[in-house]
């Protein structure tokens, strides 16, 4: 997949409209936002639901940002009623649910939970990723993941993540830093730091590149799936609070 400079970035952002309207009524569309002001949220130009699998640091996050831009948002837990004081701190547009309920809630979906709990995912839930965007941000560490981890130690963790949300439009996204680095950067000034992204869908690309600007940073659009293990944890491309030519530049995408 190649990408060039004026017309990507023209693309991306038609087609994730197109997506994004298709999936909400034309009552709740509202006209784009201007040219966004340095650490301020963007508002949406069309509102989606967006639910999260998981309520922890990344998950709530990420929440928080796109709460802010306008969107509806649903984090989850197999105890929804835990997440009471959570979803209320973050205000109206976000509320608790199962996993099944996110899923469904969700015209994009987020995986936010330990890389360990994919296998369970894929078990509970096989049927409902079938032509979902989703938003796969989860790492594998040794130390916590065991045995998943070695699966992606053997076959890259894009293969890995495409076994187990099989049928899903995955966009692996915010799995490049920890979430500390994500709220410390959101819509900085100095130029916006960069968030690589991959993915075998160009619609689901547009969709989550959209959501990444609105969340305060720059997609960094690298390639297919495939490419997703030059900024996974390890690699060259790991951790890196650089702007998007800056990061561009460092993975080799053209512009």
């Amino acid at each position: 997949m190649h990408f060039n400079s004026v017309s990507r970035r023209a693309l991306l952002t038609l087609a994730a409209a197109g997506v994004l309207a298709a999936a909400v009524p034309a009552v709740a569309q509202e006209p784009v936002a201007k040219e966004p002001v340095a650490n301020e949220p963007v508002k949406a130009a069309v509102p989606a639901r967006i639910g999260i699998i998981g309520a922890g640091n990344i998950g709530g996050t990420l929440g928080s940002f796109w709460a802010k831009a306008g969107h509806a948002v649903m984090l989850s837990s197999r105890h929804p009623e835990e997440l009471k004081t959570l979803v209320e701190g973050l205000g109206p547009r976000v509320r608790a649910g199962t996993p099944a309920e996110a899923i469904a809630f969700g015209d994009v979906v987020v995986v936010a939970v330990p890389y360990k709990a994919y296998p369970q995912l894929a078990r509970d839930y096989a049927a409902a990723w079938a032509g979902k965007v989703v938003i796969d941000a989860g790492n594998a560490t040794q130390a916590r993941d065991g045995e998943v981890y070695g699966e992606v130690q053997a076959q890259g963790i894009a293969a890995v993540s495409a076994k187990y949300l099989a049928g899903a439009r995955i966009v692996r996204a915010f799995n490049f830093a920890n979430y500390k680095v994500f709220a410390k950067n959101a819509h900085r000034d100095g130029g916006r730091m960069g968030i690589p992204l991959a993915g075998d869908d160009p619609q689901a690309l547009a969709t989550v590149s959209r959501l990444v600007e609105e969340a305060g940073f720059d997609p960094v659009v690298v390639g297919p799936l495939t490419k997703a293990d030059s900024f996974a944890m390890g690699s060259p491309g790991f951790g890196l609070e650089i702007t998007g030519p800056e990061l561009r530049s460092r993975l080799g995408v053209a512009r």
